[in-house]
C-alpha cells in the first residue's frame, strides 16, 4: 500500500515536471493575453483603413484629378471612418459583453432555484462531451457542491461562455481606431509626398497592396496558415475595392464630369 502511494506520488510529480517542460513560450495559448486578444480589430481596422481609403481616393483622383481635393477627401475619410469604426467596435463589444453577463446571471439564478434539475442537465452535458455516464454523474455530483464551479461549468458547457471574461471593449475600440488610421495613412501617404496626382495614384495602389499582403502574412503569427497564402488572399480580395474605385472614377470622368 505504501509502495503504491509512493508510485502515485512519483507519477504525479513526473506529470508536473513534464508539463513544465512542455509549456513552450512560443505557443500563443501559453502567453499572457495581449495583442492576440484584439487581433480581429487590428486586422479589420488596418484592412478597412487601407482598402476604403485607397478605393475612395483612387476614384476621386481619377475622376477629378485635383490634388487638394484628393488629399482633403482622404483626410476626411480617415478621420471620420476611424472614429466611426472605433466607436462601433467599442459599442458592439460592450453590447455583446452585456448580453453575456445577462445570460450568466440567468444561469446563476437557475442554479439557485433549480439545483437538482441543473445537476441532471450537467450530467447530460458531460455525457454529450464524451464522458461515460457513471463518471459524468460523479463529476456532476462533485461540481454541484460548489456553486461557483457549477456556474463556471454550466456557462462554458451549456452557453459556450467564460464567466470571468477579461476582454475589454475600450481596448478593442482603441485598437480598431489606431489600426484604421495607420492603414489609411499608408494609402494617402503618396499623395502627401507627390504634388501631382498622376504619379501618386499608382504608388498609392502598389503601396497599399503591398501593405495588405504583409498584413495577411503577419496574421500567420497567430495561426498555422502558410504566410504567402494568407498574404495573397488578403491581396486579391482587397484589390477588388481598388479596382471598383478606379472604375467608378473613370465612369464619372467620362460621363458626368465632362
Amino acid at each position: 500500500m505504501v509502495q503504491q502511494k509512493y508510485k502515485q506520488r512519483v507519477d504525479f510529480l513526473h506529470i508536473i515536471n513534464m508539463n513544465e517542460h512542455h509549456n513552450n513560450p512560443n505557443y500563443i495559448h501559453h502567453q499572457k493575453p495581449g495583442i492576440s486578444d484584439s487581433i480581429r480589430e487590428i486586422v479589420f481596422g488596418m484592412e478597412d483603413g487601407m482598402v476604403s481609403t485607397m478605393g475612395a481616393i483612387t476614384g476621386i483622383a481619377v475622376g477629378i484629378g485635383n490634388h487638394f481635393t484628393v488629399v482633403l477627401s482622404g483626410i476626411i475619410i480617415i478621420a471620420v471612418e476611424s472614429i466611426s469604426m472605433g466607436v462601433g467596435s467599442y459599442l458592439s463589444n460592450k453590447s455583446q459583453h452585456e448580453v453575456k453577463k445577462r445570460m450568466i446571471a440567468e444561469e446563476k439564478e437557475e442554479i439557485e432555484m433549480y439545483p437538482e434539475e441543473e445537476k441532471k442537465e450537467m450530467v447530460g452535458l458531460f455525457v454529450k462531451d464524451g464522458w461515460p455516464e457513471p463518471q459524468a454523474r460523479e463529476m456532476a455530483e462533485y461540481t454541484a457542491k460548489n456553486k461557483k464551479l457549477m456556474l463556471t461549468e454550466m456557462a462554458y458547457r451549456e452557453l459556450g461562455l467564460v464567466v470571468d471574461d477579461e476582454s475589454s471593449a475600450m481596448k478593442n475600440g482603441f485598437f480598431m481606431f489606431i489600426s484604421y488610421v495607420f492603414g489609411g495613412t499608408i494609402s494617402i501617404l503618396p499623395y502627401l509626398i507627390f504634388s501631382d496626382v498622376g504619379p501618386a495614384i499608382p504608388v498609392s495602389v502598389v503601396l497599399t497592396l503591398i501593405g495588405l499582403f504583409l498584413l495577411g502574412a503577419g496574421t500567420t503569427k497567430f495561426s498555422h496558415r502558410t504566410w504567402w497564402k494568407a498574404g495573397l488572399e488578403m491581396f486579391v480580395l482587397a484589390s477588388i475595392a481598388g479596382f471598383v474605385g478606379y472604375i467608378v472614377g473613370q465612369t464619372a470622368d467620362r460621363f458626368w464630369l465632362q
